[in-house]
């Protein structure tokens, strides 16, 4: 299989690189896509359009139409995997969302992130993330231009890496950009594309997660129609336990939705 991994806020390629040589050793394919305004592509306007391109892009090179991918995304990435997967369901095998955003059809990101689902069926909006995550806003300096960066050592270690060693973190904590929103906060999202396709799918929830609460890895699961695959891990797993992941990334492609698709 041929796996093509797309990383979350503040991240770039080089997050993937320890699952990548373990996929590897399990016998597949492995590329890691620098979503534009970050990584190598770190100067470049990052817009819902030129992400979803790039990762397309990048599904591409792998063959086009004789050759699907499983595609991964994590955090904010599956926000940006889904746009790219509604605009080429062909180059789809599987997609999984590791501890990842869902687009909800007419609605921008933040309103994606923000909102619960009633146990009548209608869509509120939550008024507040829990405790945990409104404390990580205090680790954040925004710039001039809106752009986001992790403050200090000690913010990204607790909300992103606490399972991982203090070397590992501050390796990742040194190559961490900024997070700049671009269109998102303003444009709603329609993929009504990845609807129809209804395409297989996995959800891959983070048992440590301090990074997103555990109402929302529900509503996304719930959305896909998924039962949650457990990993106990931080939001980084990709760091803190890259081949019991690269195992998961792989088990993930042999499940099947349970229910269907929800779009709002």
């Amino acid at each position: 299989m041929r796996f093509v991994l797309v990383h979350g806020g503040f991240h770039a390629a080089w997050c993937w690189e320890r699952t990548i040589a373990e996929l590897q050793a399990l016998g597949h394919e492995a590329v890691a896509v620098d979503l534009p305004g970050h990584g190598v592509l770190l100067e470049q306007e990052s817009t819902l359009a030129n992400r979803r391109d790039t990762i397309v892009a990048a599904m591409e090179a792998g063959g086009g139409r004789r050759r699907k991918c499983v595609l991964v995304g994590h955090s904010g990435g599956g926000f940006d995997a889904t746009l790219a997967a509604g605009a080429r369901p062909d180059l789809v095998d599987h997609i999984v969302y590791l501890a990842a955003a869902l687009p909800r059809e007419g609605r921008t990101y933040p309103e994606a992130m923000a909102m619960r689902d009633s146990e009548d069926g209608p869509v509120e909006l939550d008024e507040g993330f829990d405790g945990d995550v409104g404390e990580m806003l205090s680790y954040l300096h925004f710039d001039e231009h809106g752009a986001m960066t992790f403050a200090d050592f000690d913010g990204a270690w607790k909300y992103f890496y606490h399972d991982c060693d203090e070397q590992t973190a501050r390796w990742a904590f040194d190559r961490l950009g900024p997070e700049r929103f671009g269109d998102t906060t303003v444009t709603p999202v329609s993929v009504p594309g990845f609807w129809e396709a209804d395409l297989p799918r996995s959800f891959i929830v983070c048992e440590q997660d301090r990074s997103m609460p555990r109402w929302l890895a529900d509503t996304v699961a719930r959305r896909l129609g998924v039962e949650q695959l457990p990993i106990d891990a931080s939001h980084s797993p990709f760091l803190s336990r890259p081949r019991e992941l690269a195992q998961l990334l792989v088990h993930a492609t042999t499940t099947t939705p349970v229910a269907a698709l929800q779009p709002h």
